[in-house]
């Protein structure tokens, strides 16, 4: 067998590994002429509102409730509908006894009938003394005494006829009747108590109007807009949801919580929503237009907070510092260094560097 000598091998080694340095440096040369590029995860930055979401507990209430009672006092002897019976405009509530009214009433009466026979007597008495002055059988006193008569006659009469009105009135107010229609939702006073005029008998809430009632921090009561909707649901079960406006605000705090009453009117409640039912009241504060991005697109350039933005002339990579607002879970809020427009890297930033091509997976807002 052969072999080739030995200076033939050691030329062709030589050889070998001249073209491979030299294959190595032409790939080299390739890569450095047109890098890779880059793929990675990026967004388009729009202002987003940054206002904080609040979730409230509250309750369901009527927009009007009334506190009925009776005008004067007396022994309540009926009263034949109770807390969550539904009534009618004129129906009777309560019933107070009426014997020492309808006493009054027929004394008035009597009042009024003798004033009225005076009345008549008076008149009569005038009519004659007329006929005589022109007979000239009386004097012109006895006429004038007559008419003055008569006059205090008519007055007692009118006087009589108001006592009877008022007498009849204040049987009126013995029985207490429903000005509206809607729901008792409390009672004061039982039948056969002694109630004083103007003591709460019922309290009805007026069918029509269903508001939700919450207690209000003055920290987010400053930052509610009352335009703002809010969406209200049912806590024992969220699915029964309604909305709302802002209603009325109480312009006093309460002295022991330091919270605002808001009342929130509801448009069309669902009939779960039954009076006194507790629900959770969600309103977005009004905030101004931010720029808010993920947290995983943040870096540091120098000791301040930064962000990779890609050129999309020459998808490329540049780092741009920001200030920060805030930082929140997941996100920050970027103050300056970013408009609307900008594309920002939000993945795979610890690896890449000034001026790198990149190629975006997607885009998102």
């Amino acid at each position: 067998m052969l072999r080739p000598p030995s200076r033939y091998l050691s030329s062709l080694a030589v050889a070998l590994a001249a073209c491979a340095s030299l294959s190595a440096c032409q790939r080299a040369e390739e890569a450095a002429a047109e890098p890779d590029a880059r793929p990675v995860h990026s967004i388009n930055i729009e202002r987003q509102d940054a206002g904080d979401v609040v979730v409230l507990s509250g309750r369901v209430a009527a927009q009007d409730e009334t506190a009925v009672a009776f005008r004067i006092p007396g022994r309540m002897i009926e009263r034949p509908v109770n807390v969550g019976d539904r009534v009618r405009k004129g129906q009777v509530l309560a019933r107070l006894e009426q014997m020492n009214e309808r006493n009054q009433l027929l004394t008035a009466q009597a009042a009024l009938n003798a004033a009225r026979a005076e009345r008549v007597r008076a008149g009569d008495a005038l009519q004659r003394q007329q006929s005589l002055i022109g007979e000239g059988f009386t004097t012109r006193a006895n006429l004038d005494t007559a008419l003055a008569t008569f006059r205090s006659a008519e007055a007692q009469v009118k006087s009589a006829e108001a006592q009877v009105q008022m007498a009849q009135d204040l049987v009126g107010f013995t029985v207490l009747t429903a000005e509206f229609d809607g729901s008792v939702t409390a009672r004061g006073a039982e039948a056969g108590e002694v109630v004083q005029g103007g003591q709460m008998v019922l309290r009805i809430a007026r069918a029509g109007g269903t508001d939700a009632v919450f207690e209000v921090p003055p920290q987010v009561l400053r930052a509610a807009s009352r335009e703002a909707p809010v969406e209200v649901s049912l806590t024992e079960d969220p699915r029964i949801t309604a909305t709302g406006l802002v209603r009325e605000v109480s312009p006093q705090a309460n002295p022991i919580t330091g919270t605002f009453t808001v009342r929130v009117g509801l448009a069309s409640p669902p009939s779960g929503m039954l009076l006194g039912s507790v629900v959770s009241g969600r309103m977005k504060l009004a905030g101004e237009q931010l720029v808010v991005i993920p947290a995983s697109a943040l870096m540091t350039s120098g000791g301040s907070p930064a962000i990779w933005v890609v050129d999309r002339a020459t998808s490329t990579v540049a780092l741009r510092n920001i200030t920060i607002l805030r930082h929140e879970p997941g996100s920050v809020v970027v103050g300056e260094g970013l408009a609307p427009g900008d594309t920002v890297v939000t993945a795979g930033v610890q690896a890449l560097r000034p001026g790198q091509k990149v190629r975006l997976l997607n885009e998102a807002s």
